[in-house]
């Protein structure tokens, strides 16, 4: 079923806009956050260049050694951190039926003991550091690693993942989270959707949204319609997606019935 779409979702997108940067600023801030979306084409020197910058801060700034990669859908910070981001940690843990709301009732397709908390790091939509989990099927954990270690060392940015109590207090539209397991059928169907086993996850909801002719979920994520932009936090075939293809992942940006650009499963569903 689509998600619950409240009205925080549209505030908060009108909120992501005010904070991303000009196009072209002449020089960079001194304080508070700044940053850039790398665009194909684009090098760590050009973009130095663009903002007025020395490419050796440039790539010092964002723990960037020589010969300075940079990659589509990173997000680059434009002035000198508060904090120095930590090494990419990862770990994994059993769950019970209680962590995954698991009723015989509902029988649901998978057993809560087949299912795994994978824990990775993540940077939010403001440049900070966060642990955060998602579950997902045992026999996909290592991919998952992988594919977040990635996201992780590219600098792509994630606007939330669980616990939400500790990630982003006081926030309940959960439209916005990335995350895997979800006991629940494909919407207007019965058959169960690929997170009902584990096998899917959903990147940036709002910033990637489903569209299935005049739905978009979610409702939102309407601003991001136009799939040509680089803003942050959306995923491009050139850019982060390929965190996901290179791990046995299959992106629903790729459909043709329907467009998912947050969903991306190892079964192509």
């Amino acid at each position: 079923m689509p998600r619950q779409i409240s009205s925080l979702a549209a505030a908060l997108t009108a909120v992501l806009l005010l904070l991303l940067p000009p196009a072209r600023p002449a020089a960079a801030a001194t304080g508070g956050s700044v940053w850039h979306v790398v665009r194909p084409g684009e090098t760590m020197a050009s973009i130095a260049a663009d903002f007025g910058l020395r490419t050796g801060d440039l790539a010092r700034w964002n723990q960037v050694v020589k010969p300075y990669p940079v990659y589509v859908d990173e997000t680059l910070r434009l002035n000198a951190p508060a904090d120095w981001l930590p090494r990419f940690q990862t770990r994994v843990e059993t769950v019970t039926a209680g962590t995954v709301n698991w009723t015989p009732r509902k029988r649901c397709p998978v057993l809560p003991h087949l299912l795994r908390r994978v824990w990775v790091s993540y940077i939010d939509f403001n440049g900070a550091y966060h642990d955060g989990s998602i579950i997902v099927r045992r026999d996909i954990v290592r991919p998952t690693q992988k594919v977040f270690e990635a996201l992780y060392k590219t600098h792509f940015r994630i606007m939330a993942m669980a616990p939400m109590s500790v990630n982003m207090p006081g926030q309940t539209d959960m439209s916005i989270v990335t995350a895997g397991y979800n006991c629940r059928p494909v919407a207007g169907t019965k058959t169960w959707s690929q997170h009902s086993y584990g096998l899917a996850i959903d990147i940036n909801p709002l910033q990637n949204p489903m569209i299935r002719g005049a739905l978009i979920d979610p409702a939102a994520g309407n601003f991001y319609l136009n799939r040509r932009g680089y803003l942050i936090g959306m995923l491009h075939a050139e850019g982060a997606v390929r965190a996901f293809t290179a791990n046995g992942f299959r992106w629903g940006g790729r459909w043709t019935s329907v467009k998912d650009y947050m969903h991306f499963s190892p079964t192509n569903r």
